[in-house]
């Protein structure tokens, strides 16, 4: 496949429903000859599973915003307001940028969307519905824009920003995929990626609505490629049902030409479908060169659908898990389960070439459960779907190889936390660490040097369970998770992979927080050995905001708070945390407050009226 300059709708996966057929029936992609023989296929495909319904992975209702008003809560002793701030001195800038961080990224080089960008002069966040350009120097709002739709996220390349976001009733993508559950799940109508100038006051560009599901995306450099998941609506008569009825339509209107473009999702001969039935989804892959724009598009599109997406800096995988028909099998979903991984090569940023497939056993939990080393994909699972809770579970680690176009098991290992599921992966390097849980969390600690005999050499037994596991220094690993209703960080000492240590636990108390499913909220800055995590805690004096977290070699410590509030709405939640230059920034629905990274000590605020 050849892509001009901009974009690409490609494809991307399928799923068995048992382990054994991973291997005997591999992924055969079959290409449509012509628009007949695709609606004849699909109109196949939508008699048999009445309309299309079956086995999905089920949406739920989001805030309309990643970041909206919440629930109120009273305010605490004074602290930092927009009323009782002083201004602090502009931030020295001049011809340089200081050190800032990104959005924390499970690949180092390779980008992921999120509700904040910065480029260390500029802060780029959208809160409901609303981008907000503030300047780092003067602390001020320099432009806003409307946008359409719900639960944006933002790309950033130079001066130009891509805003994605879900058009329909507030259905919006989660924050990380879970194991699939019986029952239909409603798609939003459409994803709407919006180009953004953002070289003066941000102007719209171009907009373009694409029929479908945004899954997640990747940016190496100035490539950003969106995967799509287009799921048509349920089928009444499928026997006169037409091509639009299963690609849909993809509009893209220029505001630099005023033109308007239609067309479908796909060229009919550009759509391929796997050998078995998938479902009728199509897994589509926008690819965007965000230094030339949405002007150009080369669309192809596979019926299947799409759950994880990760990328390293040569490829990019979509797994999912297999399309059930409900009707087919009574009701009764299938005893096992398999999770299928497509790749794809973008290491040439003008094209995005499917190169192959592979499979594993069970479901897996979310983007960190993959990671690509020396050629390889590490994958880790657990085995057993969730409508079958009395089954015994366990996870498995597989490591993939690509020969010719599959993806072929090359080692494993079983037999991890029977009777639990996984809750936190950590690939790095050579060495790997699973969560698992169920009363008790047992760390697991792996040697993946030798990718054919992948195997466990140490545990660590504790109580509670880490969600969030990050590396904080040679053999050092922060987990962020709760015991019992309590919130809790602990610093893990895996220097000795036989002989994992928890070395210190810091207790926040009965609450919550984001990180525990959007790892997009946990700041980790080494320079200050600081992390920084938004915190909601409950009882006699409740608190909401951010904590930070100071790392000792074996020692965890609270640094200090930070919250935004006002009289009329109290404490509200912080939802990221940043550093730029000697100061931390945090942003809630309310604004952006910059405090003093050595002390916390509010400096500026700047409220989003």
């Amino acid at each position: 496949m050849r892509i001009v300059a901009a974009g690409t709708l490609v494809l991307a996966l399928v799923c068995t429903d048992a382990a054994s057929a991973a291997t005997k029936k591999r992924p055969r992609l079959k290409a449509f000859a012509s628009c007949t023989q695709l609606v004849d296929y699909a109109r196949a495909g939508a008699k048999r599973t009445d309309g299309g319904i079956g086995v999905t992975p089920r949406a739920v209702p989001q805030p309309i915003d990643a970041v909206t008003t919440p629930p109120l809560m009273p305010p605490p002793s004074p602290t930092m307001t927009e009323d009782t701030a002083a201004k602090a001195p502009s931030v020295a800038i001049g011809g340089s940028v200081p050190d800032f961080s990104g959005t924390n990224v499970q690949e180092a080089g390779v980008d992921e969307p999120d509700i904040l960008k910065t480029d260390g002069r500029r802060i780029f966040a959208v809160t409901d519905r609303t981008l907000r350009v503030i300047d780092v120097a003067s602390s001020t709002v320099t432009g806003t824009l409307a946008l359409d739709g719900t639960g944006h996220t933002l790309m950033l390349r130079g001066d130009r920003v891509l805003a994605i976001a879900a058009k329909g009733e507030g259905f919006v993508r989660q924050p990380r995929p879970v194991a699939p559950e019986p029952g239909f799940a409603p798609a939003p109508a459409a994803t709407i990626v919006t180009e953004i100038d953002v070289s003066g006051a941000p102007k719209v560009m171009r907009t373009m609505e694409v029929p479908g599901r945004f899954v997640d995306a990747r940016q190496n450099g100035a490539v950003a490629r969106l995967v799509i998941d287009s799921v048509p609506q349920p089928i009444a008569d499928p026997g006169s049902a037409g091509v639009r009825d299963f690609l849909g339509r993809t509009v893209l209107k220029s505001n630099l030409s005023g033109k308007t473009f239609r067309r479908n999702l796909a060229p009919c001969d550009a759509v391929t479908r796997p050998a078995q039935f998938s479902g009728l989804d199509v897994l589509a892959i926008l690819t965007v060169d965000l230094d030339r724009g949405m002007y150009s598009l080369d669309r192809d599109g596979v019926m299947a659908g799409a759950q994880v997406v990760y990328g390293s800096e040569s490829s990019l995988y979509v797994a999912s898990h297999r399309y059930v028909r409900a009707l087919e099998t009574q009701g009764q979903a299938p005893a096992n389960m398999t999770t299928e991984i497509h790749r794809f090569d973008v290491s040439d940023p003008t094209k995005t070439v499917y190169r192959a497939s592979g499979a594993v056993p069970g479901f897996i939990l979310n983007n960190y459960a993959l990671s690509e080393h020396d050629g390889k994909l590490r994958v880790a699972s657990t085995e057993e779907p969730s409508w079958a809770p009395r089954t015994e579970s366990q996870s498995t680690v597989t490591v993939l190889d690509q020969q010719g176009n599959r993806l072929v098991r090359v080692g494993s290992v079983s037999g991890l936390g029977k009777g639990e599921r996984i809750y936190a992966v950590r690939f790095m390097g050579d060495q790997g660490y699973v969560v698992t849980f169920r009363q008790i969390d047992p760390l697991y600690t792996l040697d993946l040097k030798d990718p054919t005999a992948p195997k466990v050499v140490g545990e660590l037994k504790i109580p509670g369970y880490s969600a969030y596991l990050h590396p904080v220094g040679e053999g050092r690993l922060l987990g962020i998770g709760r015991e019992g209703a309590g919130v809790q960080a602990s610093l893990f000492d895996v220097s000795n992979p036989a002989a994992p240590q928890r070395l210190a636990v810091h207790p926040f108390g009965t609450g919550s927080t984001p990180v525990e499913s959007e790892s997009h909220a946990f700041l980790y800055w080494p320079k200050s050995n600081l992390a920084v995590i938004p915190l909601q805690t409950y009882g006699d004096a409740p608190f909401q905001g951010a904590a930070g977290i100071t790392i000792g070699a074996n020692t965890l410590g609270e640094v200090g708070r930070v919250v935004h509030q006002t009289a009329e709405r109290g404490q509200v939640p912080i939802e990221r945390s940043f550093v730029i230059g000697d100061r931390l920034y945090t942003l809630s629905y309310l604004g952006v407050q910059s405090s003093s990274l050595a002390n916390f000590g509010a400096l500026s605020y700047t409220a989003f009226n």
